[in-house]
């Protein structure tokens, strides 16, 4: 049986790997420049009038998520980029829940936020590729997840797009899937 929390967790919570080999980081770097593009080949599959629809009861729906995850996404880089210059600084939190409300969620077009995700993404990608092993052991404190190397924190960014792009990928198969059993097929003579 589907329930509420199986359609927010469906690739489970976040277990970072603690102390991750050079290939997993490389990985993980190499997966930051295809986020966006999966985000939009997931898009692609709405309609307008879908984008407002929650993707599972009292969720957000796929605008707000879109737009959550070029927020949240610009949030992670400020805090990565604090941590590679300042001693484990303390990462600020934000209120997504209630940002989620605020107009420009509701107003702009989805096409804004994945824009801004994949240009951030370019940054963020050119960033770490120069990065050391030893820079990857620079910490932040953060409010949710306590002290986290940066090794944490770019597993975290990977998870959280993951997450929610998968949300709403589950919600176009479940759209598609009701609409087909809805229409019937047209009889021919």
């Amino acid at each position: 049986m589907t329930t509420p929390d199986t359609l927010r967790f469906l690739i489970g919570s976040f277990e970072p790997v603690i102390a991750p080999s050079s290939q997993q980081r490389e990985d993980w770097i190499g997966q930051i420049p295809e986020l966006s593009g999966k985000l939009q080949s997931v898009l692609n599959h709405f309609q307008q009038e879908q984008l407002d629809v929650p993707y599972r009861p009292e969720g957000w729906t796929v605008r707000q998520i879109v737009h959550h995850l070029a927020d949240n996404d610009m949030n992670a880089y400020i805090r990565f980029k604090r941590a590679l210059t300042e001693q484990e600084p303390l990462a600020s939190s934000y209120r997504e829940d209630l940002w989620a409300e605020l107009p420009d969620y509701m107003d702009l077009t989805i096409g804004n936020s994945v824009s801004l995700i994949e240009l951030l993404h370019q940054r963020f990608y050119r960033l770490l590729l120069n990065l050391t092993p030893m820079d990857f052991r620079r910490t932040m404190r953060t409010e949710v997840l306590g002290t986290i190397t940066l090794d944490t924190a770019l597993q975290r960014f990977i998870w959280h797009h993951r997450h929610h792009t998968s949300q709403v990928a589950a919600f176009a198969a479940r759209i598609n899937r009701d609409q087909s059993t809805t229409i019937k097929p047209e009889r021919t003579s």
